[in-house]
């Protein structure tokens, strides 16, 4: 369970600006009904209890050219399963990295331009220190991706 203590116009807030970052404070406001100064203020306190991570713009990589999108299963040896995933956070086609339990303990999610790209990164993931073995997935497309739940937020 969380420590953090939401309310119904934090979870209205939550509910409107996951699906447009880019509402104004002012348009907020007149959609949940509060003042602007009401909405800041919630807004700086959802910042700051880290609800609110950050704001992104999402990129349709593949209109970039970057084809190829991968899922690595890692096992791990267990005492240095936080290093490893420290070492490929750094890695900047690495989108994802999710501590798993399972027969396999780190799932990575990442976006290359090609193939060559891809391999040169699994050779590279291969002769980290503690990485005992890997197994490597490529997309053929994508049928949804999304960084939030479609449902309305609750608490």
């Amino acid at each position: 369970m969380s420590d953090v203590e939401l309310d119904n116009i934090d979870l209205e807030i939550i509910n409107l600006i996951k699906d447009d970052a880019r509402l104004s404070v002012r348009d907020i406001s007149r959609a949940i009904k509060k003042a602007p100064s009401t909405v800041l203020n919630r807004l700086r306190k959802l910042k700051k209890l880290g609800v609110i991570k950050g704001y992104v713009t999402l990129i349709d990589y593949s209109k970039l050219n970057y084809q190829v999108n991968a899922i690595t299963l890692l096992q791990v040896e267990g005492t240095h399963i936080e290093d490893v995933e420290k070492s490929l956070s750094a890695e900047p086609n690495v989108r994802a990295i999710y501590d798993v339990t399972g027969e396999y303990d780190i799932i990575i999610l990442t976006t290359f331009k090609n193939v060559g790209d891809l391999d040169r990164f699994i050779k590279r993931l291969l002769k980290m220190p503690y990485v005992k073995r890997s197994v490597t997935n490529i997309a053929f497309r994508i049928v949804k991706e999304s960084p939030n739940l479609r449902e309305p937020l609750t608490y």
